[in-house]
């Protein structure tokens, strides 16, 4: 590597483990895929002597995403080492409730554990249900801006991006309506609090109390079942069906977790981006039929996952010409992927109207997001919604004035106040 190809290797890390690289990665990532498809990168991570790589481009990041054979999201099973919890959340409390952060989940094994998880939880995110819950997000999403539409301005994210998902998710659950706002700020301190290398101070008591509810709350479901998602869960694992109560706690904290966050970031930075782009907003007031189409170019645009989980490889290959060897790290970068002018024409451009075949906002392969089909319902009702009963929505503080959090892989938006 040359001294220009390590300098935007340095500056890559800063990008993506710190909130030192701006608003707009994209230009770095852009310098990225011209320098390699796969690039060796340093994070400030403890615990681990792995040599570490980025990878960049469309074509290999889905090959990683996708062979979990040979890059695998279980580290232990490599050699022993849990580099999941030593990468996001350091050295926990062993007497700590489980969370997805400390416990056996989707996110960190591979099949055949995978399949069987997420199988027990499969059902509930089909397409097709996800389209029989349409009335009842319909119905959150009118009631928010009920709240808001003779007042003539909101936070956007405060009071729409934010408790539009979260009551959805809740909803199915069964997480009692007086818990949610806890629920938020617990899920908020634990998403700016920890990214790949980043450990923010007491972000641990945080994990512990959304362990400790998260147990509470199946305690009292075992008592007095409904007719919630948490519910079924438990009458699984008492059948026998092989989940265990860590795992249980594992999947309903990520189910919880997941179920808001990306989405939330989803409404909030696809309303800056189609105000960053008025012409295609236009485009699409003019036509809420597009919505669907909209979404997804929003989402390869600039989606709400900056990285994918890192995966190890099981054994010596190479990948675009260089050597990884067994046990190395390899972080998927899911915008640059999703920027690749390999793969998509104007790739820097936002067209609302583009036919999209792939894009990797969702990841790719096994551990492609369970829950996208849910977000998609959400995220066509929620434009769809908001464009059509305030169609003269605008940002209502100057552009430079926009703050943004960084954290957990991701960017999102600290507030977005319009009026309409």
């Amino acid at each position: 590597m040359n001294n220009s190809d390590k300098n935007v290797s340095e500056k890559a890390a800063v990008s993506l483990f710190s909130s030192d690289g701006g608003e707009n990665p994209f230009p770095l990532f852009g310098q990225l895929r011209e320098t390699g498809a796969v690039i060796p990168i340093t994070i400030p991570m403890g615990g681990t002597d792995r040599q570490q790589w980025v990878v960049t481009r469309m074509e290999e990041v889905s090959q990683v995403l996708k062979d979990h054979v040979l890059f695998t999201v279980d580290s232990a099973s490599i050699d022993s080492s849990n580099d999941f919890e030593k990468a996001f959340v350091g050295n926990t409390d062993p007497s700590a409730p489980t969370t997805f952060f400390t416990g056996k989940s989707m996110l960190s094994v591979d099949e055949p554990d995978h399949r069987r998880l997420r199988r027990l939880v499969s059902k509930a995110f089909t397409p097709k249900y996800m389209e029989s819950l349409r009335p009842r997000v319909q119905k959150i999403a009118d009631e928010l801006l009920d709240k808001v539409q003779d007042l003539g301005e909101m936070d956007l994210v405060k009071d729409y991006a934010y408790p539009l998902p979260i009551n959805v998710i809740s909803d199915m659950l069964g997480i009692p309506q007086v818990d949610r706002s806890q629920i938020h700020d617990w899920s908020e301190a634990i998403s700016h609090g920890l990214g790949l290398g980043v450990r923010a101070p007491g972000v641990e008591e945080h994990l512990r109390a959304f362990g400790e509810y998260t147990a509470q709350l199946v305690a009292e479901k075992r008592k007095h079942p409904a007719d919630d998602l948490i519910s079924q869960l438990i009458a699984i694992e008492e059948e026998g069906d092989k989940l265990s109560q860590p795992e249980l706690l594992s999947m309903i904290t990520l189910l919880i977790f997941a179920g808001h966050e990306t989405t939330s970031n989803l409404i909030a930075t696809g309303t800056l981006m189609l105000f960053d782009h008025p012409e295609q907003l236009e485009k699409l007031k003019s036509d809420l039929s597009l919505t669907p189409s909209a979404f997804e170019e929003l989402l390869r645009f600039n989606g709400p996952a900056t990285i994918s989980g890192p995966r190890y490889a099981t054994q010596d290959t190479v990948l675009a010409g260089q050597q990884i060897k067994k046990g190395d790290m390899l972080i998927p970068l899911l915008k640059s992927a999703n920027r690749d002018e390999r793969h998509f024409e104007q790739s820097e451009e936002l067209d609302i109207t583009r036919t999209i075949n792939r894009h990797l906002a969702f990841g790719h392969g096994i551990h492609s997001c369970l829950g996208a089909p849910l977000a998609r319902v959400e995220g066509d009702i929620a434009f769809k919604t908001l464009l059509r009963r305030m169609p003269n929505l605008r940002l209502s503080i100057p552009r430079e004035n926009i703050i943004w959090n960084f954290a957990l892989s991701s960017q999102s938006l600290a507030a977005l106040p319009v009026a309409f």
